[in-house]
């Protein structure tokens, strides 16, 4: 059963950039019906189970942390229509990793000791050599647009740096700080949208887009469940396989054309993101 609620979130985060392939819109839309989905989960989570209460100071916390996912989210929504879902999510997943991992044994203390340093960069150097192998492009035009993407991913991408080391700062559970976080997201996309584009607020796409809200969510509480049944480290790998889910995703589903080397090298740079990620969990 424990194995069964890891693979939700590895799931659900996995298709999320599929199913928005095929709702649509801009991504206002998109972010705004993220967060409605996810204040509706948070909200039922905590009726049902009730979690420990949170100071005020933990609770402002959590819901900035889902604020700044919302920068993250929003990059990423930018960055789909030029780059597709099959080349995006590795380079995402791989600036995610790569910034967590840095900012925990920088702020935090983590990879104490010089064989943990070592593996750990040596990590890092997987997950960056993946993300260029996936990034591999063939013609002047497509590279363009690699280039154009990674001016928008790689600064909002701190956004979900900080979602990550955030909630490291509190001794409070994962469940009690789920519906600050989501009332957080929320809060972020409204401020977004209504800063951006109001009438978003009235779009069909908007209101579609829920189901992403919804899927982010509960899969984010799956983690939350499957840390505790599974322990840290087993939850976390089994997560990452969402990067090859989406990226498959893309190909199959959202039919996204690559050359033939181009789909050896995304495969191949999967491989060395998904491994990357799993040294940095034992260190």
């Amino acid at each position: 059963m424990g194995i069964l609620i890891a693979l939700i979130p590895a799931l659900g985060w996995g298709v999320q950039p599929v199913i928005l392939g095929k709702i649509g819109g801009k991504p206002t839309n998109q972010i705004l019906g993220t967060g409605v989905g996810a204040l509706i989960v948070g909200i039922l989570v905590q009726m049902f189970t009730s979690p420990s209460s949170l100071s005020w100071q933990a609770f402002a916390i959590s819901m900035l942390a889902g604020m700044a996912w919302v920068l993250g989210q929003v990059g990423q929504y930018k960055v789909l229509p030029i780059l597709g879902v099959s080349q995006t999510m590795p380079l995402t997943t791989g600036l995610q990793l790569i910034g967590t991992s840095l900012i925990g044994v920088i702020f935090f203390g983590e990879w104490s000791g010089v064989i943990s340093k070592v593996g750990g960069f040596a990590a890092i150097a997987l997950i960056v050599i993946g993300s260029v192998l996936t990034s591999y492009t063939e013609g002047g035009n497509r590279s363009d647009g690699l280039y154009r993407g990674l001016a928008i991913l790689v600064p909002t991408s701190i956004g979900y740096w900080i979602y990550s080391a955030l909630p490291k700062t509190l001794s409070a559970s994962g469940l009690s700080m789920f519906l600050p976080e989501m009332i957080g997201v929320f809060l972020g996309a409204v401020i977004y949208v209504l800063i951006t584009d109001p009438k978003a607020v009235k779009a069909r796409t908007s209101w579609l887009s829920m189901i992403i809200g919804l899927t982010f969510s509960i899969s984010a509480l799956a983690y939350i469940y499957s840390a505790k049944a599974n322990g840290v480290a087993t939850a976390y790998i089994i997560t990452q396989l969402n990067v090859v889910v989406a990226t498959l995703g893309g190909l199959v589903v959202l039919h996204e054309h690559k050359t033939r080397r181009e789909l050896i090298l995304t495969l191949s740079g999967l491989v060395l993101i998904v491994a990357g990620s799993i040294v940095t969990v034992f260190l």
